[in-house]
């Protein structure tokens, strides 16, 4: 019996949902950390990305998507939402909004973008399931 792509979905995501929620207590934390200490919002977020990648790299592929993936294109794509994420938090500091804030504002919307780029580009095969799922049947 083959499962659709809209039924690995579901429970793929709400893994991802429920990882999120670690990485997001990591990320932020590092992140909030960095700007208390005095450094630049976009140094903080830099700094914050790059110690994520690592620790997201790990839980994403192991827990949510149950594959190994590859380093390069996870780097890759955090590189994506990295940019996604600075351009927004310098135009909601601008509007006025602390850098705590406004980064707490974009958890939502840079959450959707990884999962799908790292769906998509990382981990698995997109809608053919993950690499070790498709593995599994053949």
């Amino acid at each position: 019996m083959r499962i659709s792509a809209a039924d690995r979905l579901t429970p793929q995501f709400f893994r991802f949902l429920a990882v999120g929620v670690l990485n997001t207590l990591f990320g932020q934390g590092v992140c909030a950390a960095l700007f208390l200490a005095g450094l630049h919002p976009q140094i903080s977020l830099l700094l914050a990305t790059i110690s994520g990648i690592l620790f997201n790299f790990q839980s994403i592929g192991w827990l949510v998507f149950r594959d190994k993936g590859c380093l390069l294109p996870f780097v890759a794509c955090y590189g994506v939402t990295y940019a996604v994420n600075a351009l927004a938090l310098g135009l909601l500091i601008r509007v006025g909004l602390s850098p705590i804030v406004a980064q707490s504002c974009l958890i939502l919307p840079v959450a959707v973008l990884t999962f799908v780029l790292s769906r998509k580009y990382v981990f698995g095969a997109g809608d053919r399931g993950t690499r070790s799922d498709h593995a599994a049947r053949e």
